[in-house]
């Protein structure tokens, strides 16, 4: 295509479409000259589209927060000494289960791998285009604390994780919650449930979860708001990073 004039560029770049214009400048006119104009046309479009989607996933995947951001479902090591289900993490990494509303639970022993498969998931959703985020559970409740001391604080606080089409909570249940904590949790489990999906990353069985969350009335209502619907993953008692210890050593 011809060469862009500065003053088409810079109306371009007002409209934002950087994208375009570096798709133009890109186009190599030797290889293309054979092409009728809308096939130039369409050729230039697809560069700039792609070049959009790829810079809005890294945006995505940058504001999530993810404790490990190259993650990635297609390099999880030692799947079958690991004893994970190779068929049933490749059906999460398609998040149809975030379409369907649906939550997930990686369970197992210290060092098995669980944050690192959380922050995968969040990614391949990323990937999707949806709106992700990983926090640790020491770090939502040093938030939620901070929250009510700011006037509509703790109403903020919940609308910005219930509006995560996909949250993601590592090290749920390490510390057993405080009584606010757990009001918190209710009414943030609420706003979810059957609205947006939640992937939890934990230590404990479902057996112990109630105990740990108080074993009271908003114990029972918060695991109601969980347990259903959810695809539970176990991670097994393979210490990762004791192998990547041994591994680099």
């Amino acid at each position: 295509m011809s060469v862009l004039d500065g003053e088409t560029k810079r109306k371009l770049r007002e409209m934002n479409a950087g994208e375009l214009v570096e798709a133009i400048d890109l186009q190599d006119d030797t290889l293309s000259i054979s092409l009728s104009f809308e096939e130039r046309v369409r050729l230039v479009v697809d560069d700039a589209y792609s070049t959009f989607m790829h810079s809005k996933v890294d945006g995505l995947i940058r504001r999530a927060g993810l404790r490990y951001p190259n993650a990635d479902l297609r390099r999880i090591d030692l799947l079958d000494e690991r004893g994970l289900n190779r068929q049933l993490l490749t059906q999460l990494g398609t998040c149809l289960f975030v379409t369907r509303q649906q939550n997930v639970v990686f369970q197992g022993f210290t060092g098995s791998g669980k944050s690192y498969l959380g922050c995968a998931i969040a990614k391949r959703a990323c990937e999707h285009r949806i709106r992700a985020h990983y926090v640790r559970m020491p770090d939502l409740e040093e938030a939620w604390v901070a929250a009510q001391d700011t006037p509509g604080g703790a109403g903020k606080f919940l609308r910005k994780y219930a509006a995560f089409t996909l949250l993601v909570i590592d090290e749920w249940l390490l510390d057993r919650p405080t009584e606010s904590m757990r009001t918190m949790l209710l009414e943030l489990m609420e706003r979810r449930y059957g609205e947006t999906s939640t992937v939890f990353c934990t230590q404990y069985q479902q057996k112990d979860w109630h105990h740990r969350l108080g074993a009271g009335v908003h114990a029972d209502a918060i695991m109601d708001r969980i347990i259903h619907n959810t695809t539970w993953v176990d991670t097994g008692t393979y210490n990762m990073r004791e192998q990547t210890a041994l591994a680099s050593a």
